[in-house]
């Protein structure tokens, strides 16, 4: 019987080792496997806060951002306005201006209509007087073609009578030595 008292003592102690060796394995690694969990889910969390300040921060950005758009959009608006304003205000000063201007044209009108038929006539008389002066431009111009053309005729008749006065001496003095030479083949 004593084999079968070590058996029951055997087994629960076996199972004691196996036990503690699982419980001492699961112990050592719980406390830094709940410190991870708690390091996870503290870095979570922070991570949220961080991503809701940056969506926050975003926020107020974009915030600012349109009101200085609101803000640059009502300036030019408004500069707009007084632009609109101030051409409305030129139209309506360069339609008065326009209409004083329109009657005073107006009121030239007769006196230019005169003017212009009396500028008429003058030119119908630069005409006549420019006529004339091309016809006396044109016969003073055939006239000193005659007048050149003559002188030429008589330059060449000069030289012609030049050249027969020069024959006529020549034929003279020819003669004049044929006369010696005859009277002197006489004598001989």
């Amino acid at each position: 019987m004593k084999k079968k008292s070590y058996v029951y003592f055997i087994a629960p102690l076996v199972g004691l080792v196996i036990f503690a060796g699982i419980y001492w394995q699961y112990a050592s690694t719980y406390d830094a496997k709940l410190e991870a969990v708690a390091k996870k889910q503290r870095v979570d969390r922070e991570e949220k806060i961080r991503r809701e300040n940056e969506s926050k921060k975003a926020a107020v950005e974009a915030a600012i951002s349109a009101q200085e758009k609101r803000k640059q959009e009502k300036v030019a608006k408004e500069a707009k306005d007084q632009k609109d304003k101030d051409d409305r205000e030129r139209a309506l000063q360069a339609r008065s201006k326009a209409r004083e201007e329109g009657r005073k044209f107006a009121d030239q009108v007769p006196r230019l209509k005169k003017e212009v038929d009396a500028n008429k006539k003058e030119i119908a008389k630069f005409d006549e007087d420019k006529k004339r002066l091309s016809d006396e431009q044109k016969f003073l111009a055939e006239y000193v073609k005659k007048a050149e053309s003559n002188v030429k005729a008589l330059i060449t008749v000069l030289e012609k009578i030049d050249a027969a006065d020069k024959a006529a001496e020549a034929a003279e003095k020819a003669a004049a030595a044929a006369a010696k030479a005859a009277a002197a083949a006489k004598k001989k």
